[in-house]
């Protein structure tokens, strides 16, 4: 085996390595409300969310993946040291955040590393802006979003509830496995199908496989079975930031910000946006605060957030670019 060979699968290691992590950073996402209901405990959560992150390529269409693969940079700037450099720029960046228990985003990181190598070795003419809009109007559609579904389930769950006796609200406890379920499916494959995309991009890049752009099965499986592996090691740092300070949370008020978020994150995927499934739930998780008034939600806790969404994209790439410029 020559070096380059070795090398391609020293970087396919490492996207695996990005995928465990982006699995571990956002466990928080998937069981942060269902913990903090105590429906389940942290570790039924984990594995909750484990499966129905793994078995998410049953259920959707590898749209997302196409979009990364194809649909952000021209992909003859790209190689082996190109992707490695991505990928570091996102570790790196991801494992910051969770050690300050910040509720940043994955796949910006990713998104932003992408962007800060290309823009490094090819300038802005790299970077296709089709693709980048599409991005972008996912950073501030997909959270609005899962905060109006939110409310709305919020409100309507309230209604059907009111002047009722505690058994049917007991029912939610039942109703919020559904909707972590279904929260935990969406994210395993909006977010999974990112790291497809990357392997995908290095395999046609170093030859490894040629023709018009696809994801290889064995490729759907291992990176479900990294992020799957990532979530059940759990990201505990950041389950406290989402299940207790954004907003005081309850079973009807969990399976609400986790509907809300589910069916944002369902359209994205099937639309091909990859979003930010930290922004989507932390939109989510005010939106059911907002039930209770705009004193609902912890507006310091989310301005907080929300810096740490706004650095991300241009921390992740000028390390990504750093790393291209001294030719790692």
């Amino acid at each position: 085996m020559d070096s380059a060979f070795l090398f391609t699968l020293f970087v396919i290691l490492m996207a695996y390595v990005f995928d465990f992590i982006n699995g571990f950073h956002d466990a928080a996402n998937s069981i942060a409300t269902i913990v903090t209901t105590k429906v389940l405990t942290p570790r039924q959560a984990v594995i909750w969310a484990a499966f129905f992150n793994f078995i998410a390529f049953l259920v959707f269409n590898l749209t997302v993946a196409k979009t990364i693969g194809s649909g952000l940079i021209d992909n003859d700037f790209v190689d082996a040291h190109f992707i490695l450099a991505t990928l570091i720029g996102a570790i790196f960046w991801n494992l910051v955040t969770w050690y300050y228990g910040l509720p940043s985003s994955s796949s910006h990181a990713l998104i932003g590393g992408l962007a800060g190598a290309a823009i490094a070795k090819g300038g802005f003419s790299s970077l296709k802006l089709t693709g980048f809009l599409k991005v972008l109007g996912g950073i501030f559609i997909s959270p609005a979003l899962g905060l109006c579904i939110a409310l709305l389930v919020t409100y309507l769950f309230k209604k059907l509830i009111r002047n009722k006796n505690k058994t049917e609200f007991k029912l939610f406890k039942g109703f919020q496995l559904c909707s972590s379920a279904l929260l935990s499916l969406t994210h395993g494959s909006n977010d999974g199908q990112k790291t497809m995309g990357i392997i995908s991009i290095l395999l046609f890049s170093s030859a490894w496989i040629e023709g018009p752009f696809y994801v290889p099965f064995w490729v759907v499986i291992t990176c479900q079975a990294a992020i799957s592996l990532g979530t059940l090691a759990g990201g505990w740092r950041i389950v406290r930031t989402m299940g207790t300070k954004i907003t005081k949370l309850d079973p009807l008020k969990g399976c609400a910000a986790e509907t809300g978020a589910a069916i944002s994150l369902f359209i994205a995927t099937h639309c091909g946006i990859p979003v930010s499934t930290t922004h989507t739930v932390t939109g989510s998780i005010a939106g059911v605060g907002l039930a209770n008034g705009v004193d609902g939600p912890h507006w310091p806790v989310i301005k907080k957030i929300f810096f740490s969404w706004l650095i991300t994209i241009p921390a992740a790439g000028i390390i990504s670019a750093a790393l291209v410029l001294s030719h790692i």
